[in-house]
């Protein structure tokens, strides 16, 4: 029985549930197939090995951040085949997020609406789980680890929260992904503002190279960016990633825009919009950062992936890696294998 067939039963099931408790139910069930030595269930991409921001990466297909925030459920995730698992969101202090009903489904779109708000334990928690994971411990894999802000700290101190979160992630991280683009925290895409983003690259560069020295290993920081940003705006923050020898760029993060679900259930609901209606507003964010970075800066690109053909075109656009996240709550964990293989040896342009 195939994956994809295997998905395509328990999808029904999925959907029949709250968006929330279905990823409460998939996620742990995940991770128990995985600790019964059954990973071998999802048929994997072939190998096609990248070389970005100085990693090795086994194939170009990743997870994006935000599905596993605490990183409580690495080694379940790391059965479906990614190149690379992001997680996190994870912040200073554990904080809840906001209030429930928080993410909702429009199945017509294929697309998602969430605002969770950067819910999770805390980065103390969240070290710990990543120490605890096989995946880790092993060696097993790229792992990138994604830092934010507390909702309850001023925007004018949102570095103080970085930087900690930093500080605590560094040793156990491939990489390390800046998230300044949730519109969940209030003010937080305030910090893509050219004297905001320069204040805080700068802080975060210094920091990095300290941390290097301090633990004989340099691990690269990448920046997330939102799709709602115009050329003048796009060319400020490759600039800034230019000036400050940031080591990547992740476009893009959720959309506040809702042209392409009007009319829709939930469409009006606030938060971040994904899935297929994000496709096109972050290929445009990737060609434009492409063509300001040209091949100093990688990009990795985030953003409507639901087939092969879909990450073909980011990759064309301009990005050296992929991620996916609302195109594998649609299409389920074949979608990994079916990107990766339609990107065999495929480079940017």
């Amino acid at each position: 029985m195939t994956d994809k067939l295997l998905y395509s039963l328990a999808r029904p099931l999925l959907f029949s549930m709250e968006p929330e408790k279905a990823h409460h139910f998939a996620l742990p069930a995940l991770q128990r197939i995985a600790r019964m030595g059954l990973g071998g269930l999802c048929s994997k991409p072939a190998d096609d090995v990248r070389t970005v921001m100085g990693i090795t990466f086994p194939n170009p297909v990743g997870l994006a951040a935000g599905l596993d925030k605490d990183g409580a459920y690495i080694d379940g995730l790391a059965t479906l085949g990614f190149g690379s698992i992001e997680i996190g969101t994870v912040t200073p202090r554990a904080q809840p997020g906001n209030p429930q009903p928080r993410m909702f489904r429009l199945p017509k779109a294929d697309a998602i609406i969430n605002r969770m708000g950067f819910n999770n334990g805390g980065v103390d928690a969240f070290v710990h789980n990543v120490q605890s994971s096989r995946f880790y411990q092993d060696k097993q894999g790229v792992l990138g680890l994604n830092i934010g802000k507390n909702a309850d700290t001023p925007i004018e101190r949102a570095a103080d929260d970085y930087l900690h979160c930093l500080e605590k992630v560094y040793p156990y991280a491939s990489y390390v992904t800046v998230n300044i683009s949730s519109p969940n925290t209030k003010n937080l895409r305030q910090l893509q503002g050219a004297s905001e983003l320069d204040a805080l690259l700068a802080q975060l560069k210094n920091a990095q190279q300290r941390l290097a020295d301090q633990h004989r290993r340099y691990v690269p920081v990448a920046l997330k960016i939102a799709p709602d940003i115009d050329a003048e705006q796009i060319k400020t923050i490759a600039d800034a990633l230019l000036r400050h020898k940031i080591d990547g760029v992740i476009a893009t993060n959720t959309t506040i825009t809702r042209d392409a679900v009007q009319g829709l259930p939930h469409a009006e609901e606030a938060g971040g919009l994904s899935g297929k209606p994000v496709f096109e507003l972050s290929n445009r964010v990737i060609r434009a950062l492409k063509a300001e970075v040209g091949d100093v800066l990688p990009i990795i690109g985030v953003g409507g992936i639901f087939s092969g053909a879909d990450a073909v075109t980011k990759v064309q656009a301009g990005a050296s890696l992929v991620q996916l996240y609302s195109g594998l709550i649609y299409q389920g964990p074949g979608l990994v294998r079916e990107c990766g293989n339609a990107l065999h040896n495929v480079r940017p342009y």
